[in-house]
């Protein structure tokens, strides 16, 4: 049996520097999975775990809502698809940060073809001190169960936060029945690999099961984009200077995000300034090439990273806010930070 892993926590905690740096720990004859569902439809994730052309690790993603609800349908074809396919000796699925583990566990465990196929293993949870901190994110019924039914939580961005914010974080952490296997502190997302193989028999229900149900999802602005998104695989691709844009919104999030041609070619200062001043931002995430190389971009909320990629498919970004923005105008923008080739 395949072991899998969990890797959960609301938008922006570092989920995907955390699976980065798990992979960066993989024993070298072994072929891992890693099976990723974007809040947004644009996805982005495959792109900043930059992994180089003949890597033994394969990722699939899936856009457009989350597990729990929008892309239910979805999940069990397309994961069952991909363990075929790659035949992993390990499985992480990370779900979109605004979504509910409960129906991704129910799945794994309950249906017949993953529970014989699949070791479920231990369920990690990764959480910023400063979201711990937030009264709107503390008062989220998700942001609760994902710590509620996780076997381990990783209190990350210890660098970044106070010691007092730490505390209060594993506090508030600590006092979930049932205690935890293990509660952690890192900085930069960096897990522990024998952190995956702990497992126990606990069984830790959700607190609010129904938070977010299929019968109530946060949906994207059409099925059908979901859709030109999931059957994009390299067929239908934007026209140079002219990108193609995904709104969608849903449970308090107003997201849009863009893919433009790999022929586009942007002025590195000025998209870095244009990114730096949206507004109202939770989460931002792009690979864009650029006069002098690719750059990834990564921000939550005013504090943002970047660093060179090796990514060379497109430019693509996908922009998460707590309130609605004029996205046609931040597209235009865009596009004036293209560099004009003679």
């Amino acid at each position: 049996m395949t072991p899998v892993s969990l890797i959960t926590g609301v938008l922006g905690t570092g989920k995907t520097t955390a699976i980065r740096s798990l992979l960066e720990q993989r024993p070298p004859d072994e072929r891992w999975g890693v099976f990723i569902n974007e809040y947004g439809i644009v996805s982005l994730d495959e792109a900043l775990l930059e992994l180089p052309e003949d890597s033994p690790v394969s990722v699939q993603e899936l856009a457009g809502g989350c597990f729990c609800c929008e892309t239910a349908e979805l999940f069990k074809p397309m994961l069952v698809q991909f363990l075929r396919r790659v035949r992993p000796h390990r499985l992480l699925i990370e779900p979109s940060g605004a979504g509910h583990p409960a129906n991704v566990l129910d799945l794994l465990r309950e249906s017949r073809f993953f529970s014989s196929q699949l070791d479920l293993q231990a369920v990690i949870c990764i959480v910023d001190p400063q979201d711990a901190d937030n009264p709107r994110i503390r008062s989220n019924p998700v942001f609760h169960d994902q710590l509620e039914m996780a076997d381990i939580v990783v209190i990350n961005h210890t660098d970044h936060r106070s010691p007092e914010s730490i505390a209060r974080c594993r506090a508030f952490v600590e006092q979930l029945d049932p205690p935890k296997l293990l509660i952690a502190e890192t900085s930069q997302g960096q897990l522990r690999p024998e952190w995956l193989s702990m497992t126990n028999t606990v069984y830790r229900p959700p607190r609010f099961p129904d938070a977010h149900a299929v019968t109530s999802p946060h949906a994207p602005a059409t099925s059908e984009m979901t859709a030109e998104l999931v059957q994009l695989g390299g067929r239908s691709r934007p026209v140079p200077s002219a990108p193609q844009q995904f709104p969608s919104s849903g449970n308090g999030w107003h997201a849009c995000g863009w893919m433009f041609s790999p022929l586009d070619v942007f002025q590195r200062d000025p998209l870095l300034e244009l990114l730096e001043s949206v507004p109202g931002l939770q989460r931002l995430k792009g690979v864009f090439r650029c006069d002098d190389d690719w750059w990834s971009v990564n921000r939550v909320g005013r504090e943002a990273s970047i660093r060179r990629s090796c990514w060379r498919r497109d430019s693509r970004l996908e922009v998460i806010c707590d309130s609605p923005r004029d996205w046609d105008m931040l597209r235009q923008q865009l596009c004036h930070c293209l560099l004009r080739l003679k």
